[in-house]
């Protein structure tokens, strides 16, 4: 796990930040705080390139659809092929909260 080497009390402390946040409308105020604009559009590329793989679709028409570029498109596979499996276990949690 990439993640190990950065364990530590900041990225704790940040990770109980986010799951102490309540609802969207909380997790909107964080994030605004937290990072820039360009960086929290990032990692909701990063999810929805996952989501897209998921689906089959073509690194075309993830490119064309998202703006991701190959090379990220490449990495969040890679991530959804080795890596912890989180990608697949957040998107299907959000594919159930839809449908209740």
């Amino acid at each position: 796990m990439q993640i190990d080497k950065l364990r530590g009390k900041e990225l704790d402390q940040l990770f109980k930040a986010v799951l102490s946040l309540k609802d969207l409308e909380e997790c909107y105020r964080f994030f605004d705080d937290l990072c820039t604009v360009n960086e929290i559009q990032s990692l909701a590329q990063r999810l929805e390139v996952a989501r897209m793989l998921q689906e089959g679709k073509t690194y075309h028409k993830i490119e064309t659809e998202t703006g991701a570029s190959t090379a990220t498109i490449s990495r969040v596979k890679r991530c959804l092929n080795y890596g912890n499996d989180a990608y697949t276990m957040a998107l299907d949690r959000i594919k159930e909260q839809e449908e209740v």
